[in-house]
C-alpha cells in the first residue's frame, strides 16, 4: 500500500477548503505547523536525554570490609566533587 497519492492530496485539499474557507486556512497551516515543530522538538529532547543517560558511566559501588553503612565509590570515581544524579 503507497501513501497518499497526487489525487489524494488535491483532494484533502478541496475539502479542507470547503470546510474552513479560504481565510481560515493558512491559520490553520500555521498552527498545524507550530504543533509539528513542538512535537519534533520534545521527540529530540527525549532522545538526547536517552542518549546522554546512555553514555554517562554508571557508579560502581564497592563495600567497604568493615560495618558502616556509607558505600566507598572506585578510585574512579572517589575524586569527584560533583553532586550525585
Amino acid at each position: 500500500m503507497g501513501g497518499i497519492g497526487v489525487t489524494g492530496f488535491i483532494l484533502l485539499i478541496i475539502v479542507a477548503l470547503l470546510l474552513f474557507g479560504p481565510n481560515k486556512l493558512p491559520q490553520l497551516g500555521r498552527a498545524f505547523g507550530r504543533t509539528l515543530r513542538e512535537f519534533k522538538e520534545g521527540a529530540r529532547d527525549i532522545i538526547s536525554d536517552d542518549e546522554y543517560d546512555d553514555r554517562k558511566p554508571a557508579k560502581q559501588e564497592i563495600r567497604s570490609s568493615d560495618s558502616t553503612s556509607q558505600p566507598v565509590l572506585d578510585q574512579k570515581h572517589a575524586n569527584d566533587k560533583r553532586l550525585p544524579d
